[in-house]
């Protein structure tokens, strides 16, 4: 069953409330290094898996795409991103991303931002993805790291007094479901190894253009939480593109 937290209003209602939710892109800890991943977009026909609040889909259009399609499980999520957008050249569909099918050469360019740890089968979007993409197109998406993913709660281990000890790698190699807590809900993700990502990736046609494992920007360094952030990845961004 694919899960849609963010349709139950007090789940979205918090992640409303989150910097990236309200400010955008800037106040996103990886956008500096993930920006510097995506392609010229010039012309492009862009495909945004996961579109969320369509910052990315705008982002696009900002830099010349021809065509954005944003999809996103959550009519709230889309709600909120027709409401931020004005052109018609953004078209945002209500759809599974796992459902999502097209045709070949339907797209330049995909770009999928923090959606694919909650999609039990990598390889199958890869499929699809590597099936609509022209020859040469690009992939560029950011997932939970493998180090954050492992353990499944996705907590840090702390002392009596709350003071954070370490984070828990553990059951690495088991890949599959792990129960977390995210704005205080229960939510299933998915988690795989490292392996997993890239070898679905060579597998489906895409050769690795750069892997990054990004740091919290440095105007981001005094907000909550951040400065931990330097303690352990949270966040794995890889650009890939079809041979």
């Amino acid at each position: 069953m694919k899960e849609n937290k963010y349709d139950s209003i007090q789940f979205f209602n918090q992640y409303k409330q989150m910097p990236r939710s309200m400010v955008g892109l800037q106040a996103a800890g990886e956008w500096h290094e993930l920006k510097k991943m995506l392609p010229d977009f010039k012309g492009k026909r862009v495909l945004d898996l996961g579109c969320g609040f369509g910052w990315h889909s705008r982002y696009a259009l900002e830099q010349g795409a021809k065509s954005i399609v944003g999809i996103d499980i959550s009519e709230r999520m889309l709600q909120e991103a027709r409401e931020k957008t004005t052109s018609p050249l953004i078209e945002y569909i209500h759809m599974p991303v796992e459902d999502m099918d097209y045709p070949e050469n339907s797209f330049d360019v995909v770009v999928s931002s923090l959606v694919f740890h909650y999609i039990e089968s990598f390889e199958n979007i890869c499929k699809k993805i590597s099936q609509c993409l022209v020859q040469g197109g690009d992939f560029v998406f950011s997932v939970e790291h493998p180090v954050f993913t492992a353990q499944g709660n996705q907590q840090w281990y702390c002392d009596a007094k709350g003071n954070l000890l370490h984070w828990p790698v553990d059951h690495y190699f088991e890949e599959g479901v792990r129960q977390a807590v995210f704005l205080g809900e229960k939510v299933t993700k998915y988690h795989r190894t490292l392996t997993t990502y890239i070898n679905a990736l060579i597998q489906c046609g895409f050769e690795i253009i750069k892997l990054v494992e990004p740091q919290p920007a440095d105007h981001l360094m005094n907000e909550p939480g951040m400065k931990e952030e330097l303690r352990r990845p949270m966040m794995l961004l890889i650009s890939a593109r079809k041979k």
